[in-house]
């Protein structure tokens, strides 16, 4: 869909340049965005490797799993079907961490693996349980900390104080995240978003409802 909708965009952007004779100018700026990009990419790797590899250290001397363990009694609560022991809520956890520290290549993997141990206790194979709708919000707007990839793009573009977004991040992240838990736990609570189980003929209720 994102491709046909940039196809679209290139599309309109020529027809409307061919019909006001103003088509050298979109060539031109399609040039200049082009450049642009590159450079801004190329001035991200310096940046993104100081921070990557600072990260990496900090996860090696368990800097992540400090995190992780500080928000255990949190994610206890936010996903009270799942076993706090079990192997799924370590996965989550710690994909949660590296997310707020701008580790999203340390996360994916997190996720990933997160998905297929609460699949482990999904009853219901093709449909996803309130534990995985939740963690996928909390995962699409989880809590940032460091903006990395940010900061980095910004020190590309010449910003005089690329970190000065760092708190505006945290407070617009935090809402984001707020948000997204709120309307899971309020959508698992209708009826209309639970599912028949196939073994039984009526709605499934409490923690055993289906997001």
């Amino acid at each position: 869909m994102i491709n046909i909708i940039w196809l679209g965009l290139i599309v309109i952007a020529f027809l409307v340049g061919g019909f006001t004779g103003k088509i050298d100018a979109v060539t031109t700026g399609a040039m200049t965005g082009a450049k642009t990009a590159v450079e801004i990419a190329i001035g991200l790797i310096g940046f993104m490797a100081l921070w990557l590899g600072l990260m990496r250290v900090a996860e090696e001397a368990g800097f992540v799993k400090f995190i992780a363990k500080m928000v255990k009694p949190l994610t206890t609560r936010l996903f009270p079907e799942v076993p706090a022991e079990h192997p799924a809520m370590g996965a989550m956890i710690m994909n949660m961490a590296a997310n707020s520290l701008g580790l999203g290549n340390a996360a994916t993997p997190l996720g990933l693996k997160a998905m297929t141990e609460l699949q482990k206790l999904n009853k219901e194979k093709d449909t996803a349980t309130n534990a995985m709708a939740t963690f996928l919000a909390i995962n699409t707007s989880d809590v940032t900390i460091v903006p990395a990839t940010v900061i980095g793009i910004r020190v590309a573009a010449g910003s005089a104080s690329p970190t000065e977004i760092i708190g505006t991040t945290i407070i617009a992240t935090l809402c984001s995240t707020i948000v997204a838990v709120f309307a899971c736990k309020f959508l698992q609570r209708w009826k209309m978003f639970k599912i028949q189980p196939a073994s039984a003929g009526i709605p499934s209720g409490g923690e055993g409802g289906r997001s």
